[in-house]
């Protein structure tokens, strides 16, 4: 019995450093960057965010970027969508049917010759990115006429890819300001961002759109996280009302001993 329990005590520890590591694995991953990242402030309980960040994605994201390790069905069905209203709203592709993987019709090797680099599957990229870095990420494009699509981000720089959302956001253009680095020499750095106002939403609209969006990305990463997370606190509490069971089997077992 004092074996079990030292079992016990060292599972626990085990659990605990691996969501310790866990946790320093997605910090470094969203480190690094140029600029703060902003809260996505995501809830995956939110079945009307995650519902309009599908229909997003499908409209803005999916001709490029596929996701598949997602289907259509278990997508309508995580997010009580009517199969009928997915295959009509949400599936562009009329040979794909409800059952199937969430593939793209553009071929690799396109992909390359027009973007320099197949554009990936954002299945997982929640999870190695980190919801906050998607979210800054996509509030972070600006007009830039030297890229090839007319565009850059703070957080990206250089990045192969258009602003996808610019008809709902607007045209960004940058803000600078004279700084002096450490060497006495003075640069211009840009410090912020600035909408035309001519997009489609306004910036909470935007602000909205965009946490709708992530919060899909962070669904597709782990469509049971919600589930795992509900039937971790009834193992939590299984382990817990067992170990005063198993405590108290010791003290019986060990009271003659002692």
């Amino acid at each position: 019995m004092k074996q079990l329990i030292q079992k016990i005590i060292y599972l626990s520890l085990a659990w605990a450093m691996l969501a310790l590591s866990f946790s320093v694995g997605t910090a470094m991953a969203a480190g690094g960057s140029a600029i703060p990242l902003m809260s996505a402030n995501t809830d995956l309980t939110d079945t009307a965010s995650l519902q309009r960040g599908a229909q997003l994605y499908t409209n803005f994201c999916f001709g490029c970027h596929s996701m598949q390790y997602q289907r259509y069905n278990r997508v309508a069905q995580d997010l009580n969508i009517p199969e009928d209203l997915m295959v009509e709203h949400l599936i562009f592709d009329p040979n794909a049917k409800v059952g199937d993987l969430m593939i793209n019709a553009m071929p690799e090797n396109y992909a390359k010759a027009w973007f320099g680099a197949a554009p990936p599957d954002l299945t997982l990229v929640a999870r190695v990115r980190g919801a906050d870095w998607l979210y800054t990420y996509l509030q972070s494009f600006y007009a830039d006429p030297n890229r090839p699509f007319g565009s850059n981000n703070l957080l990206y720089p250089n990045v192969g890819m258009p602003h996808v959302l610019e008809t709902l956001q607007g045209i960004s253009t940058p803000i600078y300001e004279i700084v002096i680095d450490e060497n006495g020499q003075s640069k211009q750095v840009i410090v912020g961002l600035e909408s035309d106002g001519l997009g489609e939403l306004n910036a909470q609209e935007y602000q909205q759109a965009v946490r709708d969006l992530v919060n899909f990305l962070q669904y597709s990463g782990e469509p049971i996280q919600v589930k795992r997370q509900q039937i971790g606190y009834w193992v939590i509490a299984f382990l817990v009302l067992f170990l005063i069971f198993a405590f108290l089997l010791k003290k019986e077992y060990w009271r003659d001993v002692h």
